[in-house]
Formats: structure tokens, sequence, C-alpha cells
């Protein structure tokens, strides 16, 4: 594991320039460029509003702000791994002719998604400005919500990003488990209306606990439950090591893979 730093270190110039090309190349020859890390999470924001709280008649107090809260992270979640998932494959002609460590590439991913997530953290601030809420001192647990989340996506980006290039299915399946997801985190509801009986499945899911302190944070701001997201981030720790032996055994056979 300790090659990992060494590498990191090492490409560090190599890092940086693929992180600046994942950022670019997300909008790409559009025209508005930058700009859609906002329009397309308002975009979304506006259609949850309207279908939950004005035709469905959602009772949550400000519920704009509540989904804000919920869907910003969410996109950085699911883009990263949705994006990691096809890093090996599209960069396929790089990887049989160049050589440079393989974790490079969907770390950043990850990083890149977390720069977006970054500049969309400015959405969430504004809606909760807007909506007279204001800003709470507990935003100063922000820097420990989002390292728990980096640290859970680059344990995850590690592993389908080397088994993707086996399994070819495997970037398809995402997409329906992430639509299934989706619907287990406390989302576009709040986790205390679930039944007792499936309190479990939220339980089970690490993005409770991200997307609750969050909420925390900016809509409810109460104090954030550290213990859980230290749990959640030495849990992720041990699932970055547990990656980085599935990538490394794997990665030797990516070349003939791809």
């Amino acid at each position: 594991m300790i090659n990992v730093f060494k590498n990191l270190y090492n490409y560090r110039e190599l890092l940086k320039t693929n992180v600046k090309k994942e950022i670019r190349g997300k909008y790409k020859n559009s025209f508005l460029g930058v700009l859609w890390s906002f329009l397309n999470p308002l975009l979304q924001i506006l259609v949850y509003a309207i279908v939950f709280q004005m035709i469905l008649k959602n009772p949550q107090e400000n519920y704009a702000i509540f989904i804000c809260c919920g869907l910003i992270p969410w996109t950085f979640f699911s883009s990263a791994i949705s994006r990691s998932a096809f890093t090996m494959v599209e960069n396929g002609n790089i990887l049989k002719k160049v050589y440079f460590p393989r974790e490079i590439l969907p770390i950043s991913i990850v990083t890149s998604e977390a720069v977006n997530f970054l500049i969309s953290t400015i959405i969430i601030i504004a809606f909760v400005l807007f909506g007279g809420l204001g800003i709470s001192k507990y935003i100063v647990f922000y820097p420990i919500v989002l390292l728990a989340q980096y640290v859970l996506l680059i344990a995850i980006s590690l592993i389908v990003s080397s088994i993707s290039v086996y399994v070819r299915d495997l970037q398809h399946l995402i997409g329906v488990a992430l639509q299934l997801l989706f619907y287990a985190t406390p989302i576009v509801y709040a986790a205390d209306t679930i039944p007792a009986n499936f309190q479990w499945i939220l339980k089970l899911n690490p993005m409770t606990y991200i997307i609750e302190a969050y909420r925390d944070m900016f809509y409810t701001q109460t104090m954030v439950d550290v213990p859980s997201l230290l749990i959640l981030i030495a849990i992720s720790l041990v699932g970055c090591v547990i990656g980085y032996v599935i990538f490394n055994k794997l990665q030797k056979g990516f070349a003939e893979q791809l």
C-alpha cells in the first residue's frame, strides 16, 4: 500500500494533469462548459421539487433546500462510480502503450468529481442563504464529511474500474445498482419517514450517513454525527486497502483484456 502513495507522489504531475483533463473533458465542446456543474443539479432540483412538493404534496418544510442537500452529494457519488467503471476501457490504447501507475485513472476520476462537487456546493449555500436559513457554525464539519465520501469513492472506484475490464457487463449493472441505491438512500425523503422494519436498509447504506451529515450542516443546522463519520472513514480506508489489492492483482491482465 505504501507503493501507492510513492507512485502518486512520483507521478503527481501526471495525476494533476489527468484531473484537469477530466474536469475539462466532462463538458468538452459544450457551449456553457463548466456552467453545467450548476445547471444540471439546478434542473434536477427543480424537477424533484415540482413532482414531490407540488404534485405529490410532500409536507417537508423547505423541500427545495432539503432535496438540494441530498441530490448534489448523490450526483458526486453516482458520477464518480459511473465514470470510474468506464475509465480503463476508455483508456485502453494508452494503457497498452505507456507505463504509469494504473490507479491514477480511477483516482483522477474521483478527484475531478470532488472538484465539481466543491463548485456545486455553492448551489447548496445559495439555497440555504436565499431560503432564509443562513449558514450555521456546523459548516466547519464539511471537510470531514467530504473526506468520508472521497475515501469511500476511492475504495469503490478501485474495485469497479479493475473488475469492469474483465466483466464488461458490470458497467451496465452499475447503472441499475445506482438507480436502486438512489431510492435506498434518504435523498427525496427523510430517513425517519421509513417504517422501522426497513430502517436496517438505511443503516447498511454508507451514503445515508453522508447525506444526513450534509443535511445536518445545511438544512437542520444541528450537530453532525461525527462518530459515525469517523467509523465510515475507517471502514472506507480498509476498503481502499482491499480495493488496491484487487486492483493490483487484476491490473496484470489489463493489456491482454483491452
